[in-house]
Formats: C-alpha cells, structure tokens, sequence
C-alpha cells in the first residue's frame, strides 16, 4: 500500500540523495583523486582515459538535475551506464566497499537507486518532471 500524501516527500528524499550522491562524486574524482589520478585509474582497469572528464561532468550536471527534480527520471536513467560501467569495475573485488579497491555493493545500490527514481518520479520541490 502507498500512502499518496507521503509518497512525494518519500520520492523527493530518494531523489535528493540520489543528486547529492552525483555531486560528491564529482567532487571527489575533481578534488581527492584529481583528474589525472582519476585518468590513471581508467587506465588501470582497462579503460580509455578519455571517459574522465564525461563520468565527471555527466555525474555533477547529472547530480545537479536530479537535485532539482529538472527531468530527473530521464537523467536516473541516463546516468545507469556510468552507475552499470562502476559495478562491473568494482566487481572483481568483491561485495563490500570498503575492500581494497571498492566492491560492488555501493554501485549496485545507486544503480538500483537510480532505477526506482525513474520508476517513482520525481516527487515533491522537482522544478519540471516528466512523465515515462
């Protein structure tokens, strides 16, 4: 059963986390690993260093619309190939996060996160939603 004067500030809270979560990862690709860091990385784990600036941009202007609620359900669905691209980097080294090198959990339940944003919608304080 869902409870319809809830459930907008329900789906309001998954979609702020959710933009935040975009942001802050941004923020840490640009900030704590650097961008060159975070190329080196790509690089490591087989893939073209040429993603770096995409991933970060696509997850801060991503994080930000999401945030807003400014088309967020298309933007959940947009970003689950960086979420998917994180989960198959990080399954080699198992379930917990905080393995060496990151497991799987965390990109696993962002992915999943981002899946039941676009299904839900964006709830309430979304600056322009759309309909799937």
């Amino acid at each position: 059963m869902i409870d319809n004067r809830l459930a907008p500030y329900g789906a309001f809270a998954l979609r702020a986390s959710l933009g935040v979560m975009f942001i802050a990862h941004a923020y840490l690709k640009l900030a704590v690993f650097t961008v060159p860091g975070f190329e080196g990385f790509l690089g490591k784990v087989g893939l073209p260093t040429l993603l770096a600036w995409p991933i970060i941009l696509a997850e801060f202007a991503g994080g930000l619309a999401i945030l807003a609620g400014f088309y967020g359900r298309l933007v959940s669905v947009a970003l689950l190939p960086v979420l998917l691209g994180a989960l198959f980097v990080h399954a080699p080294n198992g379930w917990v996060f905080n393995a060496p090198n990151g497991g799987w959990e965390y990109p696993a339940f962002l992915a999943v996160a981002a899946l039941a944003h676009a299904l839900i919608g964006d709830g309430a304080f979304a600056v322009k939603s759309i309909q799937l």
